[in-house]
């Protein structure tokens, strides 16, 4: 089945279900989309397959062998996807919706707010870059749609959950995230569009719960695109971000019942060799207290040197300790690709 012709029953459903018709009603300033403004849309989603360096530190947790999704967003062949897809590539391609396989290298990586840029080779011809839309606005239960490209590609319905601040267990917070069910598997760098064919989101995670409630709900975390805008420039100015030069510990932590848990130490990292350890209870950063991974984190890196020395007061057993920590640049520590 063609691209077209799936954006075309999309369309319908959305149609013969009135979903159009509530998704203009919210937004009255915007026409509602046309059938052939979605599928250029669908068309700019683009398979994302990488190959890790050898030896990249990245391979122990993400593997060597990576397959995702990106969106084209510039005329040039500039495509947005979830920058763990990157991390030390030493070969990319692209997928087309028309089964073209382009090669590609990497323009940014952005830690702050988790998103990847990247560029193919050659031109993108006959593929019309999407328009950035914004997920202000976005009412909870609003109809959504999500795409993943490459030979596994495909379209879903999904609806917003929430949207708020999230805190991830590798040292990533960020102040707005999108949390859509029913999830899709395929998430990584997938495309998050509102019915009228605007990006609102690049998939992440899969979560097993979306709601506030903690009713369960699986469902995704969509990074949105609100949080690119402010950044796109610099990131393919200098393949990076001002506010991703932090401290990092190297440190897996979870939150529960108001205490930040150590739960993984990288080996190679400051953390470890200052002697955290898994299952280790971090209750203060310089002296002030901790209860959340919020608070950790934005305690770490209220700091304007990366590789400044961070003082933990750490539960060990039935110890407290004072633990000093000299934090790490961690794009210093990752293998950088070519053309970074």
């Amino acid at each position: 089945m063609s691209l077209l012709h799936r954006a075309r029953r999309l369309a319908a459903f959305f149609l013969g279900t009135g979903l159009l018709a509530a998704a203009h009603a919210a937004s009255p300033a915007a026409a509602p989309p046309g059938i052939d403004t979605m599928a250029r849309a669908l068309e700019a989603v683009v398979g994302v397959q990488v190959t890790a360096a050898e030896g990249a530190r990245s391979a122990e947790t993400l593997g060597r062998q990576r397959n995702g999704s990106g969106v084209v967003i510039g005329p040039d062949g500039l495509i947005l996807t979830i920058g763990y897809l990157l991390l030390e590539a030493d070969a990319i391609q692209v997928t087309t919706h028309d089964n073209r396989i382009i090669p590609a290298r990497p323009v940014g990586y952005d830690l702050a707010t988790g998103f990847g840029l990247l560029r193919t080779l050659l031109p993108l011809r006959g593929v019309q870059p999407v328009m950035l839309g914004s997920a202000a606005g976005a009412a909870p239960r609003a109809p959504l749609v999500a795409a993943t490209g490459g030979e596994d590609g495909g379209i879903a319905l999904t609806r917003l959950v929430a949207n708020r601040p999230f805190s991830g267990y590798w040292e990533y917070h960020i102040e707005s995230a999108l949390f859509t069910s029913p999830p899709l598997r395929n998430h990584s760098g997938a495309a998050l569009f509102n019915p009228r064919g605007e990006l609102l989101g690049i998939g992440s995670l899969f979560v097993g719960d979306t709601a506030d409630d903690r009713s369960g709900q699986p469902g995704n975390m969509f990074v949105p695109v609100d949080l690119l805008k402010p950044v796109l420039a610099e990131m393919q100015q200098t393949g990076s971000t001002q506010a991703s030069r932090r401290p990092w510990l190297g440190v897996s932590s979870a939150e529960r019942g108001g205490r930040v848990y150590v739960v993984r130490v990288n080996r190679e990292g400051p953390a470890s060799e200052a002697g955290l350890a898994p299952g280790d209870v971090v209750l203060a950063v310089d002296g002030e207290q901790v209860g959340t991974l919020e608070a950790f984190y934005k305690r770490l890196w209220a700091r304007n040197d990366p590789e400044a020395e961070v003082r933990l007061t750490v539960q060990q057993g039935s110890q407290v300790r004072q633990l000093t920590i000299k934090g790490v640049d961690r794009m210093k520590t990752l293998r950088k690709p070519s053309g970074i």
